[in-house]
């Protein structure tokens, strides 16, 4: 009986065990039919990883496509792309190398703006040097549409459209600091920095796969001229948000520490002009940098001397900062160039262009003793406050050497501190990585050894390798907030302006240049008769940077032998096809005058038919 009670027992409290476990494995087999949604058996689960990688949320991509400024100095442009809308930011000019004899100006290749016109919203500027706006006015001329700039930056770009004849057909808006800048679907945000002109400013660009961080040409200066301090606290801001790509300034990224401030330059001013008593003192320094010329018209002031302006784009841009009121200038200090003679040579400043030694520049003329208002005497204390840029050493160092010989004496940057660079040197480009903290890194405004070192500084503040991006001009680059690539590559490079020719002077022509200019010209003239095909004149020789003529009289008169027997060796076909007579006059005297001289003069036949 007890037994039996047991059993019955045991048979009640199983019951439930067995109706649970049927009904789970029915469930199972429900869920093996269907997409499975549930979580997985507790045995399935022990084989799956402990941790899952969080899902990447796809955003919009951003391109960022670099048309200028990577891999060399100057020529500044960027363009941003976000579905189906566009911005720019820059477009400056390069100055020609020795190669591009002739040419008067570089500008990037519009090529791909050009073709998605329609697309593109504005241009942003981050300030008014001629690397960051040169440009603006041959792009304005293709694409006409609005640009954003803070207000002496404007004030210098309404300069050069005018020069151009723009002025008044574009739309031009002033924009301060902190304000902010509508691109479609994108957003550019206007930062205060600190730089070599007044007005200028770095931008974050607020896209729908992060925020962008481009610092324009910066340095930190804790006590600037107009005391506007760049906006560290914004920069900081922006970091803690989250920063998904920097681009960075790299001009000084191979100097350690920090970038000394503009007032130091002020400091040995003033103790140059004690030096410079009794003399008239001549100053040379970048057009733009207006907190320089600020400094020497305070100086003048102190030492009750008058102050005349020399070169035309100094005139221009003192003029346009006086206007705008950021050249505080007491009545009387400036003086016409007229006026100049009227004052003794203490009582004198010349602020002038040409601390770069460019040929045609008022320095320049006047180490040359070609200035019409100007001669050099033993009586002048000249100052060139600048650094050369890479490539100009040459032609500084000849200017010096020429104001040296006519007697005057010459303070330069290596001398004393009579120049401050505008750009941030290694330590200042550290804060602004630690100020930001981007997930991606971009190096810009340099050549291919500024960009590295740059990168290596990021890598050194802890930003994966992978992350940072050395790009190239023309290159494709796009972040959807996850991962950054070189996707594809758009039209891009040089083209060069000559006079009022835009894009005309190519590689052929550059070649036909530096030919002529190593090896001079030769040109053949010959008369032949139509009616008989007979040569009536001729064949004669003009040489114009090969040889003098008149001492090389014997090389000529057998270069004419030569050419007579070419020409008497042509069947008649052959004179009446002209390029292939051509092209057996320059083939023979090509290799005479190679077996004569060693030299490869152009050779030009002309043939003209009476």
């Amino acid at each position: 009986m007890k037994k039996s009670r047991k059993a019955a027992a045991a048979a009640e409290t199983s019951a439930p065990k067995r109706r649970y476990y049927k009904k789970k494995n029915a469930d199972q087999s429900a869920s093996s039919a269907k997409p499975q949604t549930e979580s997985a058996p507790a045995k399935a689960k022990t084989t799956q990883p402990k941790t899952r990688k969080p899902r990447e949320t796809k955003k919009t991509p951003v391109r960022i496509i670099p048309l200028g400024g990577l891999n060399e100095i100057g020529k500044n442009m960027t363009v941003f792309e976000c579905a189906n809308d566009m911005f720019i930011l820059d477009c400056g000019l390069a100055f020609p190398d020795a190669d591009m004899p002739g040419v008067d100006i570089v500008i990037p290749d519009f090529t791909y703006v050009e073709r998605n016109a329609d697309k593109v919203r504005g241009i942003v500027i981050t300030h008014g040097h001629e690397d960051h706006i040169g440009g603006l006015a041959y792009l304005l001329k293709k694409v006409n549409v609005p640009v954003y700039a803070t207000r002496l930056t404007i004030g210098l770009i309404e300069g050069k459209l005018k020069e151009q004849g723009l002025l008044g057909k574009v739309q031009l808006n002033v924009v301060e600091p902190k304000k902010t800048v509508k691109m479609g679907c994108m957003a550019v945000e206007f930062i205060k920095v600190n730089h070599s002109i007044p007005d200028s400013v770095g931008m974050a660009i607020h896209t729908p796969a992060g925020i962008l961080v481009h610092t324009g040409d910066f340095k930190v200066d804790y006590t600037p001229i107009d005391g506007k301090i760049i906006d560290l606290a914004r920069f900081g801001e922006l970091g803690n948000r989250g920063v998904l790509a920097l681009m960075a300034d790299s001009t000084n990224a191979e100097r350690p520490g920090y970038t000394h401030s503009e007032k130091t330059v002020g400091e040995s001013f003033d103790r140059l002009f004690k030096k410079g008593e009794g003399k008239r003192i001549i100053i040379a320094t970048f057009s733009s940098n207006i907190h320089r010329v600020q400094q020497i018209i305070n100086c003048a002031v102190r030492y009750g001397r008058k102050v005349a302006v020399f070169g035309r784009s100094m005139v221009n841009v003192i003029n346009t900062a006086m206007e705008l009121g950021y050249l505080d200038v007491p009545d009387g200090v400036i003086i016409d160039i007229e006026m100049m003679n009227r004052y003794e040579n203490e009582r004198i400043v010349l602020i002038t262009t040409g601390s770069q030694g460019e040929p045609m520049s008022a320095l320049t003329r006047m180490a040359m003793n070609d200035h019409k208002k100007v001669n050099i005497t033993p009586m002048d204390f000249i100052i060139i406050s600048a650094t050369p840029i890479p490539g100009n050493e040459k032609f500084v160092t000849r200017v010096v050497n020429e104001l040296m010989k006519s007697g005057a004496e010459v303070v330069y940057e290596a001398m004393y501190e009579v120049h401050v660079s505008g750009h941030a040197c290694q330590e200042e480009l550290k804060l602004m990585l630690t100020l930001t903290k981007p997930k991606f890194f971009i190096p810009v405004h340099g050549e291919y050894k500024h960009l590295k070192k740059h990168a290596d500084l990021a890598l050194q503040m802890g930003i994966p390798k992978e992350n940072v991006i050395i790009g190239e001009i023309g290159n494709v680059i796009e972040t959807d907030g996850n991962s950054i690539k070189v996707i594809s590559q758009v039209p891009s490079g040089r083209v060069l302006v000559d006079g009022l020719g835009v894009g005309d002077v190519g590689s052929i022509v550059l070649r036909d240049r530096k030919h002529l200019a190593q090896d001079g010209l030769i040109i053949i003239v010959i008369g032949i008769e139509k009616a008989t095909n007979e040569i009536v004149a001729g064949p004669d020789i003009i040489s114009r940077g090969f040889v003098y003529v008149r001492e090389s009289e014997e090389l000529m008169d057998e270069a004419k032998t030569i050419l007579n027997g070419t020409l008497a060796g042509c069947s008649y076909a052959e004179m009446r096809e002209w390029n292939t007579l051509k092209g057996k006059l320059r083939d023979a005297l090509s290799d005479y005058i190679y077996q004569k001289t060693k030299r490869s003069p152009m050779i030009l036949p002309i043939i003209m038919e009476t």
